[in-house]
């Protein structure tokens, strides 16, 4: 790695302006990628070979994401898919959230209209570390709920009483997929996948409605965009095109900088404990009054 790309600290007048921004606002838009999970021990899955390295049996095939994270895979291979999908789904299950978690849900608490999070990760981190459901869209769905894998009776239902059991060496699944109610045939995550028009979108347009409540409220945006990529830019869109002012945390080399926001080239909890302690230690909202 060349020395201009390594990670470094932001100093510690990007964080006070990072805070000074957050004091001005009525609300904060959390718009997190998969980066903000790595410091709770999630794998971002960036390129193919991060993504081998977290599943070596899709490797030795030669399967890449883009293959398994489809639902042709279902079609092709459900026992390969599940294997992939129910662990994840058992990761996510037993992952803590890291304590960067909180502190957002500490800051927001502070302003106004509180926070709204924007999240293209399916993993239910928000909702494990305590955040209101209402106040969370996801917009590629969430592997905490199913659906049939043909899309009918237009239903979609908890995860809970499914119980994967993985051989992890060969990434596939041991016990029965968990069936459809209706057709009896094998249902699958309800999450938006490559080349998908099975997905049921229902429940993240449910979100997305609060979503359009809750922003008719607010009137002084700040967006905080947390490890968010390229490679599906939804994330970066929605950040870059919402709000007044936009932080970007993410530790990679930035070549798209939207004029006027602040990057701090760091790790998501590295970025929100910064920001946080700047806070603290001018105590901006006691300030402000």
């Amino acid at each position: 790695m060349a020395p201009d790309s390594a990670p470094c600290l932001p100093s510690p007048e990007a964080f006070a302006l990072a805070a000074t921004w957050i004091a001005e606002a009525d609300g904060l838009v959390v718009a997190a990628g998969a980066g903000i999970g790595v410091d709770s021990g999630l794998p971002d899955f960036r390129g193919s070979e991060g993504f081998w390295k977290a599943y070596p049996a899709l490797a030795q095939a030669r399967l890449a994401f883009e293959e398994i994270a489809n639902p042709a895979a279902f079609r092709r291979d459900p026992a390969q898919a599940w294997g992939f999908y129910g662990h994840r789904l058992a990761l996510y299950r037993r992952t803590r959230p890291h304590r960067g978690f909180g502190l957002l849900r500490e800051i927001g608490r502070r302003l106004r209209h509180g926070l709204f999070v924007f999240t293209s990760n399916v993993d239910g981190q928000f909702q494990r570390a305590g955040y209101e459901p209402d106040r969370v869209l996801e917009v590629h769905g969430s592997i905490h709920h199913l659906q049939c894998q043909h899309g009918c009776a237009g239903e979609i239902w908890p995860a809970d009483g499914f119980v994967p059991e993985i051989d992890d060496a060969v990434c596939r699944l041991l016990n029965p997929p968990p069936p459809c109610p209706h057709c009896g045939g094998i249902a699958r995550p309800n999450i938006l996948m490559f080349g998908d028009g099975q997905w049921l979108e229902g429940r993240s347009a449910v979100q997305e409605r609060h979503y359009v409540r809750w922003r008719q409220g607010a009137r002084r945006i700040l967006t905080i965009e947390i490890g968010a990529g390229t490679h599906v830019p939804t994330v970066r869109h929605f950040a870059e095109t919402t709000g007044d002012r936009l932080i970007r945390l993410n530790p990679q080399v930035e070549t798209t900088l939207p004029s006027g926001a602040l990057h701090l080239r760091c790790g998501a909890l590295t970025g929100i404990e910064g920001i946080h302690a700047a806070l603290a230690a001018e105590d901006f909202f006691a300030a402000r009054g």
